[in-house]
């Protein structure tokens, strides 16, 4: 029952297993080796929901951080593409519920996957920048990370600060320009750069993009939003979130990723994601109190994440949202400030999120934004035997 990489011995009642905890981007996430974990995949579950805690809105008995932002698996092994150095499987495990998806990539997550295949030597180092190759077996998409090298690991500490995040780390790029069409074959799923949508409080536009990870976009106006709200201010709107993630699970119907909107919502909660967005303004850092003047962004975007307002913005995301921004006539597009500029910078609820985006028609040319990471502990967490089936 227990024959994997886990260590167990036959004094204890808990299986050991190797693990890895790593700041990435904006997440924080769990990274396990895949030899260490069950190729069963229903016992591969059920550990992971040991290991992180769940179903528990405390997640108090795992290591996860009753957040969604903290409650992120990446698991890492040999590469099964020709072209990658890395496999890297993300799973988004569900707080309260026994969820464990796997339907779409994380790129903050995504940041984290380089330092750790070159620590752990799955990856050769290379000074002072290694290269990494990473195919992201959700998607079967393969995306690259230049990470900085010394002394043949992963560098932490630099001068590169991203907002949503204390201090300052080594700088790493992180590029999707790859992703394009990531779960549905194509940028446009529906093959419009706007589809209107029948919904409980009548007709409503939305883009519907697929880059990194699809995205539904929408315009803050038409759910009576000014688009610069705080967590707080959205997360306390229970019919809020509800209406948007009838749009979301509607949206996800339509794209073919669950058969009706029940599915949606209970087995593909993360992906797509979905975000309302607005022209530039003025707003507040909800972790600093300082202002985000308008001159800042190009545009302005809160993006929802398992049914709550993600407190930054999601590095997929990031991707889809400056490929949308360049794709004439989407509701991105129509938000964004006028600019020659490749750079197309986000305003999110902790700050502004910069993306390259290069888009020639519905070809996305290029992709790319800035992460940094950190690993924070190495060690083992210990899972019960008599909590596995």
């Amino acid at each position: 029952m227990f024959a994997f990489g886990g260590h167990t011995n036959k004094m204890s009642d808990q299986i050991r297993i190797p693990c890895v905890i790593m700041r990435a981007g904006t997440s924080k996430g769990i990274f396990i080796k895949e030899n260490d974990l069950p190729t069963d995949q229903a016992m591969r579950d059920q550990i992971i929901l040991r290991i992180f805690g769940s179903p528990d809105v405390r997640q108090i008995d795992g290591l996860a951080g009753a957040d969604p932002l903290t409650s992120k698996l990446a698991i890492i092994g040999p590469p099964t593409h020709p072209e990658a150095d890395v496999d890297y499987t993300f799973a988004q495990v569900g707080i309260g519920d026994t969820t464990v998806d796997y339907n779409g990539n994380c790129g903050n997550i995504s940041s984290g996957v380089g330092p750790f295949a070159i620590d752990e030597s799955f990856v050769k180092a290379v000074e002072p920048k290694t290269k990494v190759c990473i195919h992201n077996t959700n998607t079967g998409k393969l995306l690259y990370a230049e990470v900085v090298v010394e002394d043949g690991k992963a560098k932490v500490s630099g001068d590169f600060k991203i907002d949503g995040v204390p201090g300052t780390n080594a700088a790493e790029l992180m590029d999707f320009t790859g992703t394009a069409g990531a779960a549905t074959g194509k940028v446009l799923p529906t093959g419009n750069v706007v589809d209107t949508i029948k919904t409980s409080k009548g007709e409503l536009k939305v883009s519907i993009v697929d880059v990194a990870n699809p995205c539904v976009f929408i315009c803050a106006v038409d759910v009576k939003m000014k688009g610069t709200e705080t967590p707080a201010e959205i997360d306390g709107d229970a019919q809020l979130l509800a209406y948007l993630e009838e749009i979301r699970s509607h949206c996800c119907v339509l794209i073919g990723m669950a058969k009706d909107a029940k599915e949606a919502t209970e087995k593909s909660p993360a992906f797509p994601m979905i975000a309302f967005v607005s022209e530039p303004a003025d707003y507040m850092d909800f972790t600093s109190g300082n202002t985000i003047k308008a001159e800042e962004v190009d545009l302005v975007s809160r993006l929802m994440y398992m049914q709550v307002l993600h407190k930054t913005y999601a590095g997929t995301a990031t991707a889809c949202t400056g490929s949308a921004a360049k794709i004439e006539g989407t509701i991105v597009n129509q938000v964004l400030r006028k600019t020659t500029s490749d750079t197309v910078r986000i305003g999110h609820p902790a700050g502004v999120i910069p993306v390259v985006s290069v888009v020639n028609g519905q070809t996305v040319e290029k992709a790319a934004l800035i992460r940094t990471a950190r690993r924070i502990m190495e060690g083992y967490v210990f899972v019960e035997k008599a909590k596995l089936k």
